[in-house]
């Protein structure tokens, strides 16, 4: 009981308390309310303002005292700080929208954050770290390596390169983007003193195209080798307007697959006559011709070949055994565009929709068999090569081009909608052999190698010296009596109905001479200047390297 009434005096006492406290705040706010009137009525009498521009006065003056207040005070422990040698930052960190800490401005490298701020690389609550960036000076212009704040990676520099390029104040070719293998964030620009390529780079050695992981095709802005790192299952399309350089350029192609791949069949079709004749010896089958016939022939040959190397893959499959290796085919055309053409007849169509259709299925379906295609057209309209062929090239080329439309030709319809593009249309026509590469889904900007006559000429008698003692020390097979008996001979054809004989075959209908005489050696008949059908010497040689 005395415990229960002690409580109760508890909650009673708590209870007057309470009630006296609720009578002393409302007694203030009753006085408050007296003097805040009382001074606006003050005010309002001094001033002979109506009542309500009183009240508004009064506000708009408690606001600045208490503005000037908040900077005094902050004023004061700036100063406090500085003197302890512990000043704050300007901006204190304090949570952003996306949950990342804001950098201080001080700590922040003004050239870049102001540049891709401004360029929308990165947002307005972020800075590129000055302390995370390194700027390197090398003989064409400048690079900058940094690191993009949390939150950002390199792809958002690469989809703003034109933008970036803008604030830099050069074009979009000054600049070129690589980014780190170890970090997303990490990217590293290059932003060129002067136009791409206005001073020309050596020609690379020996040594250095064979060092190179891959086959290269030219220089890049920096000086540097590029080009892809195979053409194991891959093709290439060069597109160009006249006197561009396309020519120069496949010929150093040529000449880096030489160094590069050593031993491989190359078929070649010059529509120019004289483009490719440096290589003529070497080739498996060299043609200077403009002729779609010409062209049809070769294709039919290596789709022919295609199908027979396909059939040994399929007998090892099914005999599980390892897949066969095949020797490299390259088929090389200068002028492709000329193969395509038609009068405009019913039966020129039909040619050309046969040829495309052949052309399409060597691109498309030989890879897997290892021969690649390169053409090569100074006409990169819209039907100078048949679409069905132009999808199938997995890596294109354009070089000087007089529109963008044009370019689209060469490199795709949606190649601007890539990460990055160059638009070949920007550059310079009165530098030769410059061209825009797109491969593995990215945009390079390289000049093409002038190597001199004698530099390539080495390369090629090289070449040439392994495939005669390759020849020579083949094992005896009908194939190698044929050359042997024409080399010893002298001469360059020998027809079919002399030739069979030599060989042991014993009917003398020319038909007849001609099927087992072709299904003896493996090789590609051809007629005379007289229309005599035989074999060359050139032929049976290729047929002898090439083995399948």
């Amino acid at each position: 009981m005395a415990q229960r009434n002690s409580r109760s005096r508890r909650y009673h006492d708590h209870d007057h308390s309470g009630s006296d406290e609720l009578y002393g705040q409302a007694a203030g706010a009753v006085g408050g309310i007296v003097i805040v009137f009382g001074g606006l009525a003050a005010i309002k009498d001094k001033l002979g303002l109506s009542w309500p521009a009183t009240v508004l006065v009064t506000a708009g003056g408690l606001v600045g005292l208490g503005y000037l207040a908040w900077r005094i005070r902050n004023t004061a422990r700036r100063l406090w700080a500085r003197e302890d040698g512990k000043e704050a930052p300007a901006v204190l960190r304090e949570e952003s929208p996306a949950g990342e800490a804001a950098v201080a401005p001080d700590l922040a490298h003004p050239q870049l954050t102001s540049t891709l701020l401004t360029a929308g690389a990165i947002g307005r609550d972020q800075v590129i770290r000055a302390d995370e960036v390194t700027i390197e000076q090398v003989k064409t212009g400048t690079v900058y390596d940094f690191l993009m704040p949390p939150g950002r990676t390199y792809g958002d520099v690469e989809r703003r390169l034109g933008q970036v390029a803008g604030v830099f104040g050069v074009t979009r070719l000054h600049l070129t983007l690589d980014r780190s293998r170890d970090s997303e964030r990490r990217a590293r620009l290059l932003v060129l003193d002067q136009p791409p390529f206005t001073q020309p780079f050596p020609t690379p050695t020996r040594a250095e195209i064979a060092a190179f992981p891959g086959v290269p095709f030219g220089h890049d802005v920096t000086g540097q080798l590029a080009g892809v790192p195979t053409f194991e299952k891959a093709s290439l399309l060069v597109g160009g307007m006249t006197q561009m350089g396309k020519t120069t350029l496949i010929n150093g192609l040529i000449t880096c697959l030489l160094i590069a791949y050593g031993e491989f069949d190359l078929y070649l079709l010059d529509g120019k006559f004289c483009g490719l004749t440096r290589f003529s010896k070497i080739a498996t089958r060299y043609e200077a011709s403009d002729q779609p016939v010409v062209f049809e022939s070769i294709v039919d040959e290596l789709n022919t070949r295609s199908e027979r190397r396909y059939t040994k893959m399929q007998e090892a499959i099914k005999n599980r055994q390892p897949a066969p290796k095949f020797r490299p085919v390259f088929f090389i055309v200068d002028e492709a565009a000329d193969f395509f053409a038609n009068d405009g007849s019913n039966e020129g169509k039909e040619d050309t929709r046969r040829i495309a259709e052949k052309t399409r299925s060597l691109v498309a379906k030989c890879l897997e068999s290892g021969i690649s295609t390169i053409l090569l057209t100074q006409r990169p309209a819209q039907n100078a090569i048949p679409v069905m062929v132009r999808d199938q090239f997995l890596y294109r080329m354009c070089m000087y081009v007089a529109s963008e439309g044009t370019a689209k030709v060469a490199l795709g319809d949606t190649y601007f909608e890539t990460v990055a593009p160059i638009n070949p249309a920007l550059l310079n026509p009165d530098i030769k052999g410059q061209g825009v590469l797109f491969a593995n889904g990215r945009s390079t900007l390289l000049r093409g190698f002038d190597f001199h006559d004698k530099f390539v000429w080495d390369v090629v008698d090289e070449v040439e010296s392994r495939q005669q003692k390759a020849v020579e020390e083949a094992p005896i097979s009908p194939l190698k009596q044929g050359i042997d008996l024409m080399r010893q001979k002298g001469v360059e054809f020998m027809p079919t109905s002399e030739l069979a004989p030599a060989l042991g075959i014993e009917e003398t209908t020319p038909v007849m001479q001609g099927r087992r005489l072709s299904a003896l050696l493996g090789a590609a008949s051809s007629k005379d200047d007289k229309g005599v059908r035989g074999y060359r010497l050139t032929d049976l040689t290729a047929a002898l390297m090439s083995g399948s």
